[in-house]
């Protein structure tokens, strides 16, 4: 168990469906603060800690979509609406000190869907980052060049719990386990 108390600690999220969700709902059984970013007309599941980015704050977020295209190696839909959901990730990893991801690490060394530009840009940022693969069954630590397989606790107060929409059983174990490995019994 890590030496942090739960509430000292904020989870930096998105609030969808899937891992964002399960990382919401978990943190809040442990007592944990949690910051929720979206923007208007977004759809999503958790509430708690609810903060609306206006305009001139996801300009602050903003990113070029045929950088993140070349740096992932796929494209993305050039729509406004993406690049919202681009720069609420870039608040989630911008505020946080350590990342966490559930997904799939993909052959290239990205990370599948728009998730990977979280953790693409948490390398950028040389922040602690680490992904539970669904498929591999395991979490992986980013070691600047290459991913090694690893067992992670929540090391920072600030941290950030995004992933895939698609959240499988073993990624809902995987995120359980990490809060009780880091955090011990939950609360409620």
């Amino acid at each position: 168990m890590g030496n942090l108390n739960p509430k000292d600690c904020i989870l930096f999220s998105g609030g969808l469906k899937g891992s964002e969700a399960c990382f919401g709902g978990t943190a809040e059984r442990y007592g944990i603060e949690e910051v929720t970013f979206t923007f208007e007309g977004h759809q999503i599941e958790r509430h708690r800690g609810l903060r609306v980015l206006t305009h001139e704050e996801l300009q602050k977020g903003d990113v070029s979509l045929a950088y993140v295209s070349k740096l992932m190696h796929r494209h993305y839909p050039e729509t406004d609406y993406f690049k919202k959901v681009l720069q609420t990730i870039w608040y989630q990893v911008n505020s946080a000190q350590e990342i966490f991801v559930v997904g799939t690490i993909l052959p290239d060394g990205t990370v599948k869907g728009g998730t990977g530009w979280g953790a693409e840009f948490a390398k950028l940022c040389n922040k602690p980052l680490f992904v539970f693969d669904q498929v591999k069954n395991a979490w992986f630590h980013w070691l600047g060049e290459r991913w090694e397989e690893a067992v992670p606790t929540i090391s920072h107060i600030h941290f950030c719990g995004t992933g895939t929409r698609y959240l499988e059983p073993s990624g809902r174990t995987a995120i359980e386990d990490l809060f009780a490995r880091s955090f011990g019994k939950p609360q409620s």
